[in-house]
This record gives C-alpha cells, structure tokens and sequence, in this order.
C-alpha cells in the first residue's frame, strides 16, 4: 500500500510539474528566434526583446484556463493528504479525485482552444511549429486524467 501511494504522489506532482511548466515557460509557438507564449511574445538575436502578449478573448480564456488547472491540481493534492489522515478506512478519494479530473480537463481545454484560435493573435507562419510548453500541456492531460481516475477508484485502507 505505500508502494501504491508513493506513486501515485509521484505521479501527481509530475502532473503539477507539467503543469507549472507549460504555463510558465515562454514556449508554446515557435518561429525561428521569435517565441510565444501565454503571458509574452520574446524576440531573440543581437537583443533579446518580450512583449507581452495580445488581449485577445480567446488568449485570456486559454490563460484562465491553465491557471485553473494548476489551482485545482495543487488543491487536489492538498486535499489528498487531508483526506490520508481523516478518511475512514475504507472510504474512497472522491473530492481529491474530482478536482484533479477538474484540473485536467481544464489543461484540455485551454491546450484546445490554443490549437484552434492561436492564429488570432498570432500572424500564422509555414515556419511556426508548437513549442515544448505546448506538448507539456497536452502531456499533463492525460496525466492528470488518470491520476483523478486512480483517486477516485482508490479505496484508504490501515
């Protein structure tokens, strides 16, 4: 049993560490020395230069949407040790379970909306590719979806 509960904090805190990353990390389009991101738009080469990003609608949802995610994820974990000590046995990591199936799907949409509205805000390009704070968020996805499932299925025993 803490076999099982060692990894499934570790798994848990990847998923928080995906999360914190691609939210933070200015990498999300890539275009040669130009980079973008949720929060600003860098320009690398003799002078590296960052603007913040746009005000777009779509923009500000896909950023709510991350923050949401990493909220509900570090509030998930917080509660799974709340509910280690004070759950009896037998008893099930519903709420734990909900808020990181919250934060996962909250990562989907926000990866989602950026896949579909990014050129809004950003002139599309034959060079622009996806950055690896892109792929993080997507990665964390199902992470963070299978590790709500493990919570919920998860039964506390002595």
């Amino acid at each position: 049993m803490l076999l099982l509960l060692l990894g499934i904090i570790v798994l848990h805190v990847t998923v928080l560490v995906l999360l914190f990353v691609s939210t933070i990390v200015s990498q999300w389009l890539v275009n040669g020395g130009h980079t973008a991101d949720l929060w600003q738009n860098c320009t690398s080469g003799s002078v590296f230069h960052c603007l913040t990003s746009s005000t777009n609608e779509w923009l500000q949802s896909v950023q709510a949407m991350m923050i949401l995610s990493v909220i509900f994820s570090v509030l998930s974990l917080f509660l799974f040790f709340c509910q280690l000590f004070t759950l009896t046995k037998g008893g099930r990591f519903y709420v734990t379970g909900i808020f990181q199936i919250l934060a996962g799907l909250c990562v989907m949409s926000g990866a989602a909306i950026f896949t579909v509205r990014h050129t809004d805000w950003h002139e599309a390009s034959e060079n622009t590719s996806y950055g690896f704070a892109y792929i993080l968020a997507w990665l964390a996805f199902p992470l963070a979806l299978a590790s709500g499932i493990i919570y919920v299925i998860l039964r506390k025993r002595e």
